[in-house]
C-alpha cells in the first residue's frame, strides 16, 4: 500500500469570462486547462487523472478527448454548483492513496451567449421528472425555492431585505477591486431594493449575473511541488453533504447542507473557522451568503443579518473578506460557478489577489488560511475545502 501522500493544488486559471460570443463550452475548457497547466509549469504529459461535469454525453470522456487526454483517473460527479469542491476532495483522496499523481478539474460554460443566440433559455427549473414533478405545476422555479427560503429565515430570525441587500452591496465593492469583474460600479442598499422584482423577496441585484467562462484546477502529490513554477497551496480538509431534492423533504429551510460539510471540511483540517483569513463562497442569491457564513459557524444561527450588514465581508475593511473577486453577483456567473471559488482562494493564498488581496488582521501579512464552499440545486447539496499555505 502506498503511503498517503500530501496534495496542494499547483495550477489554477481562468479562460476569458463574462461576455464571450465567439467560443464554444469546449474552446473555454481548453483555453482554461493550457492556463493552469501553464500557471503550474507541469507537462501535460503528468496529468493522469481529470474530472469535468456537465458538457457531454459522456462527460468527462467527451472533454478528456477534446483536451488530448487519456486519463486512468475520472471523475464526472455532478451535484450542482457544489460539484467541484467535491471533485477537488475527491481528487485530493485519489492522489493522497496514490491512484493519481496530477489531477485536472476543468469546467467551461457560455450560458449567457447561448440565451443570447437563442440555443436555450433561462433555467426556470431543473425538469419535470422524478420528486420534481409534484413541484412544478405548481410555479417552484429556481429562483421562487431560493426565495422562500429565504423568507422562512427572515420570519425566523428577523432577517431583513435591507440585510440581505448588503450581500450585493459589498459583493459589488469587492467587484471593483476586480479588472475581470463583469460588474464593477458600485451598488447602493437602495439600488438594490429598487430593482425589479424578480422572485419576492428578491430584486434583480440580489441574483447572480449570467455570464461565460471557464476554470481549471490542477492538483498534484507532494512529489510533484518542486517542479512547479508556483507555491503550492495544500488541501487540508474537506467535507460533503447531500441534504435534498424535494423541498418538503428538506427539514428546516434557514439551515443549509454546508452546516454539515463545513464541520466536517474543519474538523478533518484541524482548524476552526474563526481562523479563516477569508470566505470564498457559493452566492447564486444574496441569501445564499447569509445562511452559509451561519453553517460554515462564521456567526450563530439567525445572526447572519447582523453579521453581513457590519461590511465585514468587504476586501477593504472586512473582517472577513467573502467573495473576493466580487462572487456570482458581480463578477461572473457562467453556471457551476464552484470551480472559479477555488480559483481565487488559491489565488488569494498565494498573494496574487492585486489591489483586491486580502491582508491577515493584526500583523497585515498574506492570509494563511481560507475556505471554498459550494452549493448546489436549491441548497440540495453542499462542499467545502479548507486550503493553507
Amino acid at each position: 500500500m502506498v503511503a498517503r501522500r500530501k496534495v496542494a493544488v499547483v495550477g489554477v486559471a481562468l479562460s476569458d469570462c463574462g461576455r464571450v460570443d465567439d467560443a464554444t463550452p469546449y474552446a473555454l475548457h481548453a483555453q482554461a486547462a493550457r492556463r493552469a497547466l501553464a500557471d503550474a509549469g507541469l507537462d501535460r504529459s503528468l496529468v493522469d487523472g481529470f474530472a469535468s461535469a456537465g458538457l457531454g454525453t459522456l462527460a468527462p470522456v467527451e472533454v478528456a478527448e477534446y483536451l488530448g487526454l487519456r486519463p486512468t483517473w475520472v471523475d464526472s460527479t455532478s451535484v450542482g454548483g457544489s460539484t467541484w469542491e467535491v471533485m477537488a476532495a475527491h481528487a485530493a483522496d485519489a492522489i493522497a492513496a496514490g491512484h493519481a499523481r496530477v489531477v485536472l478539474l476543468a469546467y467551461g460554460s457560455t450560458a449567457r451567449a447561448d440565451v443570447r443566440a437563442g440555443r436555450r433559455t433561462g433555467t426556470l427549473s431543473f425538469g419535470t421528472r422524478g420528486p420534481l414533478q409534484f413541484e412544478v405545476p405548481y410555479g417552484h422555479t429556481l429562483i421562487a425555492k431560493y426565495a422562500m427560503a429565504a423568507r422562512r429565515h427572515m420570519i425566523e430570525y428577523g432577517t431583513t431585505i435591507e440585510q440581505l441587500a448588503q450581500v450585493a452591496v459589498q459583493a459589488r465593492a469587492n467587484a471593483a477591486l476586480n479588472p475581470e469583474a463583469m460588474f464593477r460600479t458600485p451598488v447602493t442598499v437602495d439600488e438594490v431594493l429598487a430593482g425589479p422584482m424578480i422572485a419576492d423577496p428578491f430584486t434583480k441585484l440580489h441574483c447572480c449575473v449570467r455570464s461565460d467562462g471557464g476554470a481549471a484546477v490542477l492538483l498534484a502529490a507532494e512529489e510533484y511541488v518542486r517542479d512547479c513554477r508556483t507555491s503550492p497551496v495544500w488541501v487540508l480538509g474537506s467535507g460533503e453533504h447531500v441534504s435534498h431534492a424535494a423541498m418538503s423533504e428538506w427539514a428546516d429551510f434557514t439551515v443549509s447542507p454546508a452546516a454539515v460539510s463545513g464541520r466536517l471540511a474543519f474538523e478533518r483540517a484541524g482548524v476552526r473557522p474563526d481562523e479563516m483569513d477569508f470566505a470564498e463562497i457559493y452566492d447564486a442569491f444574496t441569501y445564499m451568503t447569509l445562511v452559509t457564513l451561519e453553517d460554515l459557524g462564521f456567526c450563530g444561527k439567525g445572526e447572519g443579518g447582523a453579521f453581513v450588514e457590519k461590511g465585514r465581508l468587504r476586501v477593504e475593511g472586512g473582517e472577513l473578506p467573502v467573495n473576493t473577486d466580487g462572487g456570482g453577483l458581480s463578477a461572473q456567473h457562467p453556471g457551476m460557478r464552484g470551480l472559479f471559488l477555488l480559483v481565487e482562494a488559491v489565488r488569494q493564498l498565494r498573494g496574487e489577489g492585486g489591489v483586491r488581496q486580502v491582508r491577515r488582521r493584526g500583523d497585515g501579512g498574506l492570509p494563511r488560511l481560507g475556505v471554498a464552499s459550494g452549493t448546489g440545486g436549491w441548497f440540495c447539496s453542499s462542499g467545502t475545502v479548507v486550503l493553507g499555505v
